[in-house]
């Protein structure tokens, strides 16, 4: 209490404001700011509680009751979730409730708004009678063309059928999309509100016609018929046969080609095989001098062309003009009449180029067949993948001695994976590959390096020593 009294006994001392420092050093403006704070706060939030209406405070509870209130069903608070407004809205309202400064603002009007009621009442009735403008059609045509689309779309989540059915255009006549490819034809049709998917090429193709498991030959069996065991006896025996082929031609035009020469004959025949086609030397002068007699006889030509006169381009006369004009339209006279001579003569030989014709289509058909057949020898073959070619597997075959003739003395002879391997490598889904082991670069360590020297230093050492003792 007592420091209340003081505070309020207390004189303000008298001090110069003259300029803006010692004004703002010597008057207090934290009431003026906490004014403005509040102002500025009930902007934002409204008007304060004093001057609020009772209405805006308070609300009448008319289904008041002494029990306590009965919990809403399941149904009704989802109902009430979907009436009430969602968060993601509030960013786009206004976070503050501060009036706006301009209450009235200009507005632009719309066209019809500025457009005078004589011209809007000639509309009205234009569009009545159904006169329509182009512009005015072209709307209504995709609204419609929007429409169907958005009836024809399914809902989400929905699959109505083959996402790469070819659906039938009803849209375009059949006229029309028979002459049109198929890029075409897709690109009128998205315009029109009908989307067509383009299937791709490598969609629900193989990547060869070579089945998944082949069957084996019937001679592989634990208990074959003896035709069948011969049959595959027959063929690895002429594949065998092939190979020996291969490797006997292969040495014959690699390693029997080449002489085998003795040590002491090797430079004589190394210096016959690099002075072979080189001149004699009685030829070599005899050259030279044809040469050098070929060149001065050169030189005087040139010295003779160049003293001469420079000749002037003399002009054609008239009549040369003439006669060269007359030797042009004759010569083009001339190749016309060939020309039509021989139209007269190829009428003439109307049998001689039908039969030619027939010929070269039988030449073109015999070509085609040719193609096709290769074409179905090629899909059967392995592509090439890779760097490295295909190898298919040794066949598996057993000598007559090697049959059992029952499942439980038969000794497997081949390795399942590897089989399934080189299929998929002969159905072109997995590329062949050759296995290689990494090379191993070898050194020496420091510390392990023996100076073969200093061994033999050593050992020399150790046998005079063995020699002094005995």
């Amino acid at each position: 209490m007592v420091d209340i009294i003081n505070t309020a006994k207390t004189k303000k001392h008298k001090v110069s404001k003259k300029t803006k420092k010692s004004w703002r050093k010597h008057v207090d403006i934290n009431d003026v700011d906490a004014f403005l704070d509040n102002k500025r706060l009930e902007e934002r939030l409204g008007a304060p509680f004093s001057e609020r209406p009772d209405s805006e405070l308070f609300t009448i509870d008319k289904n008041a009751s002494a029990t306590k209130p009965v919990k809403s069903a399941k149904r009704e608070a989802r109902l009430a979730l979907k009436s009430k407004e969602p968060r993601c809205f509030a960013s786009l309202k206004p976070h503050t409730k501060v009036p706006d400064p301009i209450s009235k603002r200009n507005r632009v009007r719309t066209k019809e708004e500025r457009m005078s009621s004589v011209l809007r009442q000639r509309e009205a009735e234009r569009k009545m009678k159904g006169i329509l403008k182009l512009k005015e059609k072209v709307v209504l045509k995709n609204r419609a063309l929007a429409k169907a689309a958005a009836a024809k779309r399914p809902k989400r989540g929905e699959i109505t059928g083959d996402a790469w059915q070819v659906t039938k255009n009803d849209l375009l006549p059949e006229k029309v999309t028979d002459w049109m490819s198929s890029d075409s034809l897709r690109h009128t049709i998205k315009h029109l509100g009908v989307n067509k998917r383009k299937v791709p090429s490598s969609l629900g193709k193989k990547p060869s016609i070579l089945p998944a498991v082949e069957a084996p030959h019937p001679g592989t069996s634990y208990n074959p018929s003896y035709t069948d065991h011969q049959e595959l006896l027959h063929e690895i025996a002429q594949k065998e046969l092939e190979l020996i082929k291969q490797e006997k031609h292969l040495d014959r035009v690699t390693t029997q080609m080449f002489k085998k020469i003795p040590l002491n004959k090797r430079d004589e025949y190394m210096m016959k095989e690099m002075s072979e086609g080189l001149p004699n030397i009685n030829k070599t002068t005899v050259n030279s001098k044809s040469a050098q007699e070929d060149q001065e006889e050169e030189e005087e030509d040139s010295s003779v062309v160049g003293n001469d006169k420079t000749v002037k381009n003399i002009k054609k006369t008239l009549v040369q003009r003439r006669k060269q004009r007359e030797q042009k339209q004759e010569a083009n006279e001339r190749a016309l009449m060939k020309c039509e001579k021989k139209k007269l003569s190829d009428v003439y030989k109307l049998n001689i180029l039908q039969k030619q014709i027939e010929a070269k289509e039988k030449k073109e058909e015999l070509l085609r067949q040719k193609r096709m057949k290769k074409c179905e020898r090629e899909s059967t073959m392995p592509r090439t993948l890779g760097r490295i070619k295909f190898e298919p597997m040794d066949s598996d075959f057993q000598l007559m001695e090697e049959l059992t003739g029952n499942l439980r003395n038969c000794k497997p002879s081949m390795n399942l994976l590897k089989d399934r391997y080189k299929s998929l490598q002969q159905r072109n889904i997995v590329a062949p590959t050759k296995r290689e082991k990494a090379k191993m670069k070898k050194f020496v360590k420091p510390d392990h390096k023996i100076d073969l020297d200093i061994v033999k230093r050593q050992g020399k050492k150790n046998r005079m020593s063995k020699t002094r003792k005995t």
